[in-house]
């Protein structure tokens, strides 16, 4: 048998970095995967003792001139300064759009509906679920981006859902002459159960009163085996500017004042107890907690803790 002739770790590498050239060379190259942007998964299931919590991502955009929004009562000096300590450019900022379900074993509940039906049924698909085993839908409050995707052309998403929302909140809203309340929620109001501060959606699920943002906006407390997670829906907009500074004017808060003291009551409970929350516009998949910071508070996503 003739021995093989000894190869040098030197020639080996000069080979092998030889041999694309020389795949190339004999036109048997792979061509390269096309680029395709960015892209996340649609849905993020975790585990709060016995229920399943899995934020779904029903929509997500890119909006010029954040500054317009959020700090509209600081200088544009003082919101690129809280920017740039976060490492966030001031000309652009990335929304995201986070319906929450909670399947407690008895009911599949839904919170809030997204901007339309079609990407919201599409991302509980994704998570397996189909909109016709949703059993309860939740409106933490009436904006477009919470109702849209409550019907299309008249033909509700839903068909085997109850809905609930707060009383005050619909009765407000009841009151504008808002197309989208009239056209999205109004025809459901025979279906829909009215909640105060404190009352119950189901086992376990509680409304909390978070007024400001909107006249009677909620956020609901989920509770199981001694587990709690707060679905904080828009009572902080963004994770920096609104939740780190949450005495900053926000252009979508109905009552500045007000949500700006909502903030910080929410802000301080989820600090002082550690508890989690599911943010609507958070970082996708939008859980987190919250620490303080100095006069502020900081947000910290969710990493694994909500998987053990």
């Amino acid at each position: 048998m003739r021995k093989s002739p000894l190869i040098s770790r030197r020639t080996a590498l000069s080979g092998a970095a030889a041999l694309p050239f020389a795949a190339t060379a004999a036109g048997t190259a792979r061509a390269s995967a096309p680029l395709s942007g960015f892209s996340v998964a649609p849905y993020q299931r975790v585990k709060l003792g016995q229920f399943d919590v899995t934020t779904i991502l029903a929509g997500t955009r890119t909006v010029e001139n954040p500054h317009s929004i959020f700090g509209q009562n600081v200088d544009d000096e003082t919101f690129a300064e809280a920017s740039a300590a976060a490492n966030l450019p001031t000309d652009a900022a990335q929304f995201f759009f986070t319906p929450t379900v909670v399947n407690t074993g008895a009911e599949l509940i839904l919170f809030d509906t997204g901007l339309n039906g079609a990407a919201t049924t599409a991302a509980l698909e994704a998570a397996g679920y189909a909109a016709g085993m949703i059993d309860v839908v939740v409106l933490t409050h009436m904006h477009g981006d919470h109702i849209g995707g409550l019907s299309t052309d008249g033909t509700v998403t839903f068909p085997n859902a109850r809905y609930v929302t707060g009383s005050t909140e619909f009765d407000a809203w009841s009151q504008t002459g808002d197309e989208g309340f009239n056209t999205k929620v109004k025809p459901l109001a025979e279906q829909m159960e009215m909640l105060k501060d404190g009352g119950s959606v189901a086992s376990g699920i509680t409304a909390m009163a978070a007024f400001g943002h909107t006249p009677g906006h909620m956020a609901y407390m989920i509770e199981s085996d001694g587990k709690q997670l707060v679905l904080g829906a828009d009572f902080a907009n963004h994770y920096v500017w609104s939740l780190a500074h949450p005495d900053w004017e926000v252009q979508f808060d109905m009552d500045k004042a007000t949500a700006a003291a909502t903030r910080r009551r929410m802000l301080d409970m989820l600090s002082a107890d550690k508890i989690p929350f599911v943010g609507y516009h958070m970082p996708w998949p939008a859980f987190g907690y919250v620490e303080t910071d100095g006069s502020g508070y900081s947000y910290m996503p969710h990493t694994y803790q909500l998987l053990l």
